[in-house]
């Protein structure tokens, strides 16, 4: 596959106005290829979560191990709730609360998923960026999209561009460039199970506090 940096003018594909590098990234994701894109807290190796061979790739590519399961980000909330087969109340309260915002949600995964997105628990993750090549990549591509991060397994998370091309190198299709990103921390990851029970699985940028009182505030 050719790597390739992307950047230039606004181009109309399919009615909606992208910017050169989005409709080159779309495009190379609904071929299957992978891209490099900026979040709102580092960059992230972005596929179509519905080809398995592009999850397949993501997978050997960052040399990860195939039970730790690959979150996603969504174009907007209906997108993703539907990657799962409930959401509990409180679930649904601090998605309206976070979201769009670096908090993901695990949810019981709906049948049909691939192996690769799904954890020990039968959980998927899924948060809403509020970047906006986050999301408008998610909506190029029916409103999924890979989110785990840009860096070989073991590897510090990449802030930059540069970071992410000097550990993944041509094996990534398309890197769209979003500047030096500022986070210090990757999103926070909450668990809930069918009964709303919920953990916090990975601390992040929204802390347990804060979390904790925003569920509180909904009693």
């Amino acid at each position: 596959m050719v790597s390739r940096d992307c950047a230039g003018d606004r181009v109309n594909r399919g009615g909606v106005a992208l910017p050169v590098d989005l409709a080159d990234a779309a495009a190379a994701l609904r071929a299957g290829e992978l891209v490099v894109f900026p979040t709102e807290t580092f960059y992230a190796i972005g596929a179509d979560p519905m080809q398995p061979n592009a999850l397949a790739a993501i997978l050997q590519v960052k040399g990860r191990e195939p039970d730790k399961p690959i979150a996603l980000t969504a174009a907007d909330t209906v997108s993703a709730f539907g990657v799962a087969r409930a959401v509990p109340a409180a679930a649904r309260w601090l998605a309206e609360t976070f979201w769009p915002g670096p908090l993901t949600v695990v949810l019981p995964a709906r049948q049909g998923l691939d192996e690769a997105l799904i954890g020990p628990s039968g959980g998927i993750g899924v948060r809403v960026s509020p970047h906006p090549t986050a999301r408008a990549l998610a909506a190029a591509v029916g409103g999924l999209l890979t989110a785990t991060s840009a860096n070989l397994s073991g590897e510090p998370p990449a802030r930059t561009l540069m970071q992410a091309r000097l550990s993944l190198g041509a094996r990534i299709s398309v890197y769209v460039d979003g500047g030096a990103l500022s986070s210090d921390a990757p999103s926070t990851v909450v668990e809930f199970g069918e009964n709303g029970d919920f953990r916090i699985l990975r601390s992040g940028v929204i802390s347990r506090e804060t979390i904790a009182a925003a569920l509180r505030s909904r009693r």
